[in-house]
């Protein structure tokens, strides 16, 4: 014989019915079966709610109860044929009226008892149950109904029920022995008292009973029917790469549905588990999948590790003091005060000095623990020998679980340092002698990043999902996606990093998508986005917190560099092209260092110098490594080595800087790379990086355009007067030709001082040679005295500085 469970959402109406007789009737050619039955979906809580509201003198209750009568009766009507209905529909309105009439009686009274309330929650199952019977019997006579408060019999713990076993199997096999039905249809959750009284088994309570009758009959299999492929390595809903579980253990099995697996009611393994029945959990809606096999037996595959799972809503009460240590009868003292509240305590841990206990319990218990425990230890709180108990709200316990994972060394140790690169923080720890779990507890916002980071590295391949923030989708914006897109799979595939872009931002819009946003698309999904606004934009960062997440900011603009901080103060990485935070003042360039440390954020701007080369990570090697730097010699504006490698006799420097904004070259505003100033961030942030103290006023900055034309206020002004000041331009080309040298604008810092300037380069220079927009750096170390180390390429474009961004997004992926 097998005892099947069908759970609330595979009966919530007539359709999901019909799914469910179908399963019935192709298991029944083979096995004569129990079938046991969860209420129709939400109707438990519809019943609560019109109890709670009767009790409290509002009459709405009368609207549920009408609510509760048509979702009934609408599925009768569908699944029993027309002829048939009368006499059927006349016993649920009977039903109901009875329900109504005992809701009737708390309204008047203004109370609800326990005992009431487990006769009002019980109307669910036997609806349910009736109606299912009725529908089987249309197409198998040989079936019948049996009311489950017949046969399980519990003592009067009302609303948890504890079962007498002894009784209960007596009269179970009794009945079956005498009953010759190939399917008997019984209702879940409900039982009743040995004085005849309705109880119930605890929400979730269907599926303890049917492994109470499985247990009774010595059934071959109990198979709970539900919505989901089985028991998951993680909850489907918060860790989408979540995988079911083929095959799993007893004791693994309750770990995970202790620590929150919603699948199975934790109670339910013990009347299988000693009679070591199989348990297969099975989808309703997906019968010919796979489903989890419970059993004595757990096929690993290598990983000790069979799920993560987590409860939510926990509260930690901390009673420590000096009055703990070597006191006996602390813990009894602590737990007999709980146990009085009738308050489970779900998480234990204490200091192996003694001085301190902590337990987890239920949110919505803490107020009513802490009041408990400070008055039973009232005495010693007021002679200051133990504290009033610390309460932590809003917190959540995760779980490792696993048969195996007692055969393993550093689990814990992996565990938690996955955690702690990605800033969860630990509240408090503890692991079973069985070692079959590791649980921490963390806050409760944390939970999605802690779980999918725990995934990540337990079941994926150790695949590293990066989630990216990207402001300023201009030229180089534009490139950045574009090679996103293109190399993901490779990515994925060949260094196991999952690239995701979750949200966009130009000047006027932004568009936020936890799932990930489409690139194929991306423009216009960003234009149809909602307005830009970067208070909002930081909000939504910090509200998904997200694993691994990385803000990139491809701008020019200060205000944008003044956000680092706080992207870094919530453990988000910072990418960015934007020199203007690491040429800000000193105080703050290292204030964002060290926060990048102290989060554990990687704060990454290679594209600040060079774009695409890897000049400043060559600095950090070289520090890193004992080097020391004396001297600096560059050309580092690739827009500007463009523009003076093309503005000869043939080509007007107003027509060349024109061009150069055209390529992309130049900055929005191109004073800003004719000014020199960009030159002068670039090698403040080289001498910083090479570990020198210096303000970008420390750097003389030798201006080659006439001061008219740094005043202009808009491009239109500023070309103009680069015409009119043509003759200025002509002057300095012609002396340049006259040197027989070539024009560069050179940054250099030697003996602690710094300049930057247009400078006429002799044929024998390193520098004269270089060509189009590419850029040259001369690093003098300790190491590199005679010789200098080197480093020349491309140092400006969309693609080559897209492709230094994407390489530190990678860099960070690769960690």
């Amino acid at each position: 014989m097998k005892v099947l469970k069908f759970g609330g959402t595979s009966v919530a109406n007539a359709k999901n019915i019909k799914l469910v007789l179908d399963i019935v009737l192709n298991k029944a050619k083979k096995d004569r079966l129990v079938v046991v039955v969860s209420a129709l979906s939400k109707v438990t809580d519809l019943l609560q709610l019109a109890a709670s509201k009767a009790a409290a003198n509002d009459e709405t209750y009368k609207d549920i109860v009408a609510e509760i009568e048509k979702k009934h009766l609408d599925a009768l009507k569908e699944l029993i044929p027309v002829s048939e209905q009368s006499s059927l529909l006349s016993h649920i309105k009977r039903i109901i009226n009875h329900l109504e009439t005992i809701l009737d009686g708390c309204f008047l009274l203004g109370e609800l008892s326990a005992r009431t309330s487990d006769t009002i929650l019980s109307f669910g199952e036997l609806l349910s149950s009736y109606i299912i019977a009725e529908a089987l019997k249309q197409n198998l006579k040989n079936s019948s109904y049996k009311d489950s408060r017949e046969l399980i019999k519990t003592n009067n713990n009302y609303g948890k029920a504890a079962v007498n076993f002894e009784v209960t199997n007596l009269l179970t096999t009794a009945f079956f022995s005498a009953n010759d039905s190939q399917v008997v249809v019984m209702p879940g959750f409900i039982a009743c008292s040995l004085d005849d009284i309705n109880t119930t088994l605890g929400r979730g309570g269907s599926d303890y009973t049917a492994a109470i009758i499985a247990g009774a009959l010595n059934a071959t299999e109990l198979e709970i029917w539900t919505d989901v492929n089985g028991m998951f390595t993680a909850n489907p809903k918060i860790v989408k790469q979540a995988q079911p579980i083929a095959t799993i253990s007893y004791q693994e099995a309750m770990e995970l549905s202790h620590f929150g697996a919603k699948v199975l009611y934790p109670p339910t393994i013990q009347p299988v588990l000693r009679k070591n029945i199989p348990i297969h959990i099975k989808n309703t809606f997906e019968p010919e999948a796979e489903g989890t096999y419970i059993s004595n037996e757990s096929a690993h595959n290598g990983n000790p590790v069979r799920g993560i799972s987590h409860i939510d809503n926990i509260t930690l009460i901390t009673l420590e003091g000096p009055g703990m240590i070597g006191v006996t009868g602390s813990s009894k003292r602590l737990f007999e005060v709980l146990s009085q509240e009738s308050i489970n305590v779900i998480f234990i841990t204490q200091a192996s000095s003694e001085h301190s206990i902590c337990i987890g319990i239920l949110n919505s218990d803490a107020d009513v623990a802490e009041n408990a425990i400070n008055k039973a230890f009232e005495i010693e709180i007021a002679q200051n020998k133990i504290d009033p108990c610390i309460v932590e709200k809003n917190l959540c316990i995760i779980a490792l679980v696993g048969e195996n994972m007692k055969n393993h060394q550093g689990l814990s140790g992996r565990m938690f340092s996955t955690l702690g690169k990605n800033n969860v923080n630990i509240r408090a720890i503890a692991q079973g002698a069985s070692e079959r779990n590791i649980s921490a507890v963390i806050n409760e916002r944390d939970v999605k990043k802690a779980l999918n980071t725990l995934h990540e590295n337990f079941f994926e391949e150790n695949t590293k999902q990066l989630n990216l923030f990207v402001m300023g989708v201009g030229n180089v914006g534009e490139k950045f996606i574009e090679q996103i897109h293109q190399q993901k799979k490779f990515l994925k595939e060949n260094l196991k990093i999952n690239v995701r872009v979750i949200a966009l931002s130009n000047s006027r819009k932004m568009h936020f998508d936890d799932d990930a946003i489409d690139l194929d698309n991306w423009q216009n999904t960003l234009e149809n986005g909602e307005t830009a606004d970067k208070e909002l934009f930081i909000e939504k960062v910090a509200a998904l917190n997200l694993r691994n997440s990385i803000f990139v900011d491809i701008t020019a603009n200060a205000d944008v560099a003044a956000i680092y901080e706080r992207f870094l103060k919530q453990s988000v990485g910072v990418v960015t092209c934007n020199k203007i935070a690491c040429a800000s003042a000193y105080d703050n360039y290292k204030n964002l260092k060290k926060l990048s440390r102290q989060y554990n954020a990687p704060f990454l701007f290679e594209t600040n110098v060079g774009a695409g080369l890897p000049i400043i990570d060559t600095v950090k090697n070289l520090i890193a490594s004992g080097d020391k730097v004396h001297k600096i010699q560059a050309v580092l504006s690739g827009s500007l080595n463009f523009i003076f490698n093309n503005f000869d006799e043939n080509n007007s420097f107003h027509d060349v800087v024109k061009e150069a904004g055209v390529q992309g070259f130049t900055e929005p505003d191109p004073k800003i790379d004719l000014s020199g100033i960009d030159v002068a961030r670039k090698i403040l942030i080289l001498i910083r990086e090479s570990g020198y103290k210096m303000e970008i006023e420390d750097i003389e900055n030798k201006s080659f355009l006439p001061a008219a034309c740094m005043e202009t206020t808009n491009n239109e002004d500023f070309f103009k007067s680069l015409i009119e000041y043509n003759s200025h331009f002509e002057g300095i080309l012609a002396e340049a030709k006259a040197k027989d040298s070539r024009l560069k604008f050179v940054a250099e810092f030697v003996d602690g001082k710094a300049n930057v300037g247009l400078q006429f380069i002799p044929k024998d220079h390193p520098f004269y040679n270089l060509e189009g927009k590419d850029n040259i750096v001369l690093f003098y170390t300790d190491r590199y005295v005679d010789q200098p180390l080197l480093i020349k390429g491309a140092g400006a474009g969309a693609a080559v500085t897209a492709s230094g961004i994407f390489a530190d997004v990678i860099r960070i992926g690769n960690v």
